[in-house]
C-alpha cells in the first residue's frame, strides 16, 4: 500500500511520531510511505518555526532511531496537498486536526477521475492536561514534545 501524509513537523511531537508510525504499519513490508513537510515559505504566519532541513533531519533521526527508514520517502510540499491529488496513492493519514484537507483532496482526485485516498484518522495523542499535544503548545512552552506540562 502507498500512503501518505504531511505537515509542518516543528517541532516533531508525539502526536506527529504516532501519525508516521501508524502510516508505516498500514503500508505493509512491501508498501510506501511519502512524508511532505512544507517548505519554509509556507510556515511564515506559524510562528518560530525551524528551517525545512532541520525539520527533516529531525524526522530521519526518528525514522533510525525506530528502525524505519526503509520504504519511506520524505520531499518538500510547496502547497498544503502537495502531491496527494495527483500522486498514487492508496491512503492518507490525518488527525483531527487535518481531515478536512483530506476529504478535499478526495474530491478533487475524484475531479480528476482518480480513485479517493482511504482515509485513516489517528486520534489526537493527548498531554499530560488531557488536551492535545500540539506544536502550537510546545512553543508557547505549555508542554514538551512528549506532553509533559512545563512548569
Amino acid at each position: 500500500m502507498k500512503v501518505c501524509l504531511g505537515g509542518t513537523f516543528s517541532p516533531l511531537h508525539k502526536g506527529h511520531k504516532t501519525l508516521i508510525k501508524k502510516a508505516i504499519e498500514l503500508a505493509g513490508k512491501n508498501g510506501l510511505v511519502f512524508i511532505g513537510i512544507t517548505v519554509s515559505e509556507m510556515t511564515k504566519t506559524k510562528g518560530d518555526i525551524k528551517s525545512f532541513s532541520e525539520r527533516k533531519q529531525a524526522i530521519e533521526k526518528f525514522l533510525s532511531e525506530e528502525k524505519l527508514t526503509k520504504r519511506v520517502k520524505i520531499e518538500p510540499i510547496y502547497d498544503r496537498f502537495g502531491p496527494s491529488i495527483d500522486g498514487d496513492f492508496d491512503a492518507i493519514v490525518v488527525s483531527k486536526e487535518t481531515i478536512s484537507a483530506a476529504r478535499e483532496i478526495n474530491k478533487e482526485r475524484k475531479k480528476l477521475g482518480k480513485k479517493p485516498l482511504k482515509i485513516i484518522e489517528i486520534p489526537f495523542i493527548l498531554a499530560e492536561d488531557d488536551k492535545p499535544i500540539s506544536s502550537s503548545r510546545i512553543r508557547n512552552k505549555e508542554i514538551d514534545e512528549n506532553g509533559k506540562l512545563i512548569r
